[in-house]
């Protein structure tokens, strides 16, 4: 008789306490699998507990390929001569069924564990001050599996819908519906909705990291599952909703004022200051914290769950000083492409100079983001290593603020409002640019816009006098200066909304690249465009011309498939649920 192992059911840990103490694995676990279930419910309250730091553990083998995937595959970076044969078979879209990041067993590993919780928990259960003890982790285990369904599908194309826990072998040899990107966000954007306002758990400080940060907020998904989908007017509101609740009522979560820009008070084109890079070093739930999500990762390789990133990005002792990635020459030239706008110390309008040497033309971003240096390292002369400023934590970072706020304007541009997404690149909005600047444009919308509140007392846009309680600029400010004055930089007058909306679209895009570069989203934002205007080509000819307009042809080379064709973007993928076999002959 065949003895049934059901794998990849359930997480143990090995107690509250080795998971706050333990200088072991971040998520400290005794085992990966369930022989049965030993209880129809989980109704115990430090089932809470053990059960969503299980999902978190399995997300863990989730976060450095979200990055890799995203980044790799687009036009923003290049791998190096030491870059692993994984990597490379992702930059030249090769990926072999071998490839260490192509795995859907650690997706639905995920997936099922949260279809194990939501199945079994008891949500009626209460506490001793009758509040429901698994409400607020019941609405984050629906946002880990949406979370983790969507990426699943944006890599693989069309996968299987399995909402309910695999325990036996009928459940594995199941038949389940396969859904595309449209129907995978369609479906999740509904099932997470009612959830949306549910406070997310907190279980305070573990292994120096808050907690809070480690949960998807339903709002942003929806807002990307509908912007998935097509569903633009949905998606823009989501995205509103999560910025005018995040803090609470009564208070506001700005774009902030935080940007690498040249010195006013210097004349040479020297000295730069920069408050931009600081939101990738700082790790808080504050409310003027960039950081809204990240996976937690351990401290040492020999943990388990250790995050590459660090060491593919940047040059250390563990790597020779050599990195595996690099930023493409598609960013450098984009990046030197975009007109300084600077106010000079007697507030005057000026342009950074076009002969700047050092990547330090255009938009400064870059020059935050990576530096190149020349010296001794360790008692030996490096000739050249690079500090990737994106990429100094254990943790892998998911969603920002301001990533929310360019996925709004993507949102309000196709929902048929362009001037209000330019608004956000150059200005930033508040009620007043709202009133003043947009509404004229669409007065049979202002049912609609007027949901859109952002009171002038609560996000202040900078000023030539520059107060301190400013604390509002466009996006297209973090890197390129003071946009609100830049007249190369301004709304693309069109003939009709249609090509006025692709011409926004394309900014967005630009702007995505600039502030983005290097965190995963690349990828998925040109294929979402691409998808959208049906037109492959749009993703097509960015890649390959990520080492320049000039040498497309040796990038087609390199990358076997055609990517015009929609189906050479994904994955391969065999059909299979991943979760390998349940029944073992002779167990």
């Amino acid at each position: 008789m065949k003895k049934v192992t059901y794998i990849l059911i359930w997480v143990l840990l090995g107690g509250v306490s080795a998971m706050f103490t333990s200088c072991g694995d971040f998520l400290d676990q005794e085992s990966d699998r369930v022989i049965s279930a030993d209880k129809d419910r989980l109704n115990a309250a430090s089932d809470t507990l053990y059960s969503v730091i299980g999902i978190m553990n399995k997300l863990q083998a989730l976060s450095d390929r979200t990055i890799l995937l995203g980044e790799l595959r687009g036009d923003l970076s290049e791998v190096q001569d030491n870059a692993s044969a994984d990597l490379r078979e992702l930059a030249n879209f090769n990926i072999s069924t071998e490839n260490k990041y192509n795995a859907p067993r650690d997706y639905y590993a995920v997936i099922n564990n949260c279809n194990y919780f939501l199945a079994k928990a008891d949500t009626m259960v209460k506490n001793s001050k009758n509040e429901r003890i698994f409400a607020k982790e019941y609405a984050a285990v629906k946002a880990f599996r949406a979370w983790t369904y969507l990426q699943l599908v944006l890599n693989y194309g069309k996968v299987p819908l399995i909402t309910t826990p695999i325990l036996t072998k009928d459940d594995a040899d199941r038949q389940y519906e396969m859904k595309d990107i449209q129907g995978i966000c369609n479906y999740f954007a509904s099932d997470i909705a009612p959830y949306a306002n549910v406070e997310t758990p907190n279980y305070g400080t573990i292994r120096g990291n808050d907690s809070k940060l480690f949960y998807f907020p339903i709002y942003v998904l929806m807002g990307d599952m509908n912007l998935w989908a097509g569903n633009y007017r949905e998606a823009a509101l989501c995205y509103y909703k999560y910025i005018n609740s995040r803090n609470g009522s009564n208070s506001s979560y700005p774009i902030d004022k935080r940007t690498v820009s040249w010195s006013s008070s210097d004349s040479k084109w020297r000295m730069i200051e920069d408050s931009w890079s600081s939101d990738f070093q700082v790790e808080s739930n504050s409310a003027t914290s960039e950081l809204i999500t990240e996976i937690p990762g351990d401290s040492i390789p020999a943990e388990g769950n250790y995050s590459e990133l660090k060491n593919l990005f940047s040059s250390s002792a563990s790597n020779n000083y050599k990195v595996s990635i690099m930023p493409s020459v598609a960013l450098r030239t984009l990046s030197q492409a975009q007109k300084y706008c600077h106010l000079n110390a007697d507030k005057e309008v000026i342009y950074a100079p076009d002969n700047l040497k050092n990547n330090r033309k255009g938009d400064l971003r870059y020059l935050s983001s990576v530096s190149n240096y020349s010296g001794i390292l360790g008692g030996d002369m490096v000739e050249e290593y690079v500090i990737n400023n994106k990429y100094s934590s254990r943790n892998v970072h998911i969603y920002r603020r301001t990533m929310v706020y360019l996925r709004l304007a993507e949102a309000l541009n196709r929902a048929g409002f362009p001037r209000f997404a330019f608004a956000l690149l150059k200005t930033g909005v508040n009620n007043d640019v709202i009133e003043n600047d947009i509404l004229p444009y669409y007065p049979e919308e202002e049912a609609f816009l007027k949901q859109f509140d952002f009171p002038t007392s609560k996000y202040k846009l900078r000023t030539k006098s520059e107060g301190s309680d400013e604390n509002t600029v466009g996006i297209h400010s973090k890197g390129s200066g003071w946009s609100e004055y830049n007249d190369f930089y301004v709304y693309p007058e069109r003939d009709n909304m249609a090509e006025e909306q692709d011409a926004v679209e394309d900014l967005i895009v630009d702007e995505g690249a600039l502030e983005f570069a290097y965190e995963g989203t690349r990828f998925y934002d040109l294929m979402r465009v691409a998808l959208r205007r049906n037109n492959p080509a749009y993703l097509a000819d960015r890649v390959y011309a990520r080492q320049g307009e000039d040498k497309k042809d040796v990038v087609k080379s390199l990358i076997k498939s055609d990517l015009n064709n929609v189906s050479s973007w994904y994955l391969n993928w065999d059909g299979k649920v991943g979760l390998g076999p349940l029944f073992k002959d002779g167990e």
